[in-house]
């Protein structure tokens, strides 16, 4: 399977401060935020005229899941339009605060730990083949996840009781404690093994990718879902050779080679070798880029491939020139700026205060962004893009389908359900559409169901 249905889920941190003290609590804020949410859709879980999810998720988190894509364009458009979405419920809610008298400002961030060292997601999803055989995903896949935090980390100071105040690459490698399991909070893994392909279950299965980072940059997003686009893809591909990579200790290498910044440092493999991170993400970009020669893939993808050998390349040479592309070394060196201008030790509140703000998703006060506003990231998609992808749905996914019917049901008053499988009228008669097949973007069920929706002599509010 040559064209990949993927999509995200980012959880997002979100705290309110006066003047650096607390002084309403994120479940208090969350309630504000999602006020507006609750009295259109009756609920704090929705689906949007985009095709994605939005909703509240446990421990006060407002969770975005990217609609269904199979353009690692449209991910990046989609992903970026969560961000938007999120910052007009910031919006939204601040101006109930200023109403009421109340001082203060609601910070949002698109991290993945707190200041209590909790930690919250980014999900990847993939449909895949309906394989049971987990070997290759143990032997190829997970080695590929704990190593590509060399250019998908988004990086994080940590505090560990044996190396002190550090930098690391990865802010959720101190979190993941397996390599493939069905749990998600209890003892995260790095592969969620639940098995809910929201598709023909038959044909299909979901894999849940809970290990990485909430990347600010464009290109780390592309180039994270495109090389495991690809990577599946050979998988997938039984006559495609692939060397084990299965590591002795994989807990131990996914946080060590987080600390690892400039990939000295070898992890011992099952098989006796011993590889660095960067050696074990060369071999396989070598053999990615001898597989798309000979396959018909699609062009995002092979241009991901292209990216996978620029930065393994750059990175070998010299890796602070990638500050343009990767998150850690844009947050990195805006930290050593600092330390090196006010002589202040990694441990310093200002120094976190950076940490924590490059991913204020805010344009006018988040690091990031203000790096994006000088020229000074990659970009992989426009603005005009993003506004889009607000709006709408990809068109050549099942998201289209559904997409077009929430903003038709809305538009004529109906009440309805959906979800990422159903669409349903709530009316004297039920009527409901299974969508089974993610790749479908049309389907005359659908057609039919919006044609109902018009009842005889209705006329819609705007007209």
């Amino acid at each position: 399977m040559q064209r990949r249905i993927y999509g995200i889920e980012t959880e997002f941190g979100v705290t309110f401060s006066f003047r650096g003290q607390r002084r309403l609590s994120p479940d208090e804020i969350s309630r504000l935020l999602f006020r507006k949410v609750v009295a259109w859709g009756r609920s704090s879980n929705i689906f949007l005229e985009n095709g994605s999810r939005l909703y509240l998720d446990v421990g006060s988190h407002p969770e975005y899941a990217t609609a269904e894509c199979d353009s690692l364009f449209d991910l990046v458009a989609q992903d970026k339009a969560g961000e938007s979405i999120v910052r007009e419920l910031v919006d939204f809610a601040q101006q109930q605060i200023d109403a009421d008298g109340i001082r203060g400002d609601i910070f949002m961030f698109k991290n993945n730990t707190d200041s209590s060292s909790n930690s919250y997601g980014c999900h990847e999803n993939y449909c895949i083949e309906r394989i049971d055989d987990l070997t290759r995903l143990e032997e190829v896949f997970i080695p590929y996840l704990i190593t590509r935090q060399i250019f998908t980390g988004a990086g994080k100071i940590v505090t560990n009781p044996t190396r002190g105040t550090v930098y690391s690459m990865s802010q959720r490698a101190e979190h993941i404690w397996e390599s493939i399991s069905s749990a998600t909070t209890r003892s995260r893994p790095i592969i969620n093994t639940r098995d809910e392909p929201h598709a023909d279950p038959d044909l299909y299965r979901r894999l849940h990718v809970i290990v990485g980072d909430s990347n600010m940059n464009e290109f780390a997003t592309f180039l994270k879902v495109g090389t495991a686009s690809v990577l599946l893809a050979m998988i997938e591909d039984r006559s495609t050779v692939l060397r084990n990579y299965q590591m002795l200790s994989p807990m131990n290498a996914l946080r060590d080679i987080s600390y690892d910044l400039w990939g000295k440092e070898t992890v011992g493999l099952a098989s006796g070798r011993d590889m660095t991170a960067l050696e074990i993400q060369d071999d396989l970009c070598q053999r990615a880029e001898l597989f798309v020669e000979t396959r018909d893939i699609p062009a995002d993808q092979l241009l991901a491939v292209r990216m996978w050998r620029e930065v393994i390349d750059q990175y070998r040479s010299d890796p602070l020139l990638l500050a343009d592309r990767v998150d850690w070394i844009a947050k990195y060196q805006l930290i050593e700026r600092e330390r090196e201008r006010s002589g202040c030790a990694l441990s310093d509140p200002k120094i976190g205060l950076i940490d924590l703000l490059y991913h204020d998703i805010r344009l006018d006060r988040g690091l990031f962004y203000r790096l994006q506003a000088r020229g000074l990231t990659k970009r992989m998609v426009s603005d005009d893009d993003i506004n889009a992808a607000v709006r709408t749905a990809p068109t050549t996914t099942r998201a289209n389908i559904r997409g077009a019917f929430i903003r038709e049901a809305k538009r004529w008053r109906r009440d309805f359900t959906v979800d990422w499988v159903h669409l349903k009228i709530n009316d004297e008669i039920q009527r409901s559409v299974m969508l089974k097949d993610p790749f479908r973007s049309d389907d005359e069920r659908c057609r039919r169901l919006l044609a109902s929706l018009r009842r005889e002599g209705d006329r819609p509010p705007s007209e």
